[in-house]
């Protein structure tokens, strides 16, 4: 068993992506004076099958559970992966995404930001399948298994802007 050290920002609807960026900037000037090298603000809109893949890298994805999308629902390829008829359960790839990447020492990257998605999931005629409730809300999630306590003081930043929603460490 691997102890990991999770977290969970999210930011409302009307936050617009370029002060969720600046806020970045600043975080990545203290990934960088921790030691982490090298670093990346992306803002980036996922609107091509290469940037939805870049999507997924960047652990850019959401589920959602609903019992419209059972059966021979044909979502919009666009939208999701794994979609899985039986459960009704699908991953949803984000819209855009506003995303910092440090890299530690040992080369292993580490992703924090925001990630905004459809609010709908739609089949191929723009037919709605499912819901997301996420109400147009900035949400990211992820996790580092490290019990270095720099990412912990990244992810404080994201605390005292009051966009983290749940922080859990095992480590600690």
């Amino acid at each position: 068993m691997s102890l990991s050290f999770y977290y969970e920002f999210t930011a409302s609807a009307d936050t617009p992506a370029a002060k969720l960026q600046e806020f970045l900037r600043g975080v990545e000037a203290e990934a960088k004076a921790l030691g982490f090298n090298p670093t990346t603000v992306l803002n980036i809109p996922f609107d091509t099958p290469e940037r939805r893949e870049f999507a997924n890298r960047l652990g850019g994805s959401f589920t959602v559970r609903d019992e419209r999308l059972k059966g021979v629902a044909v979502p919009a390829p666009h939208q999701l992966r794994d979609h899985d008829p039986v459960s009704g359960e699908c991953r949803l790839i984000p819209k855009q995404g506003v995303i910092l990447v440090v890299t530690d020492e040992r080369g292993c990257e580490a992703c924090f930001g925001f990630f905004q998605f459809p609010e709908h999931v739609i089949d191929i005629h723009g037919a709605i399948l499912g819901d997301t409730a996420l109400e147009g809300r900035w949400w990211f999630r992820d996790f580092v298994d490290s019990p270095d306590a720099r990412y912990r003081e990244l992810v404080q930043r994201f605390d005292a802007a009051g966009y983290a929603k749940r922080v859990k460490d095992e480590f600690g």
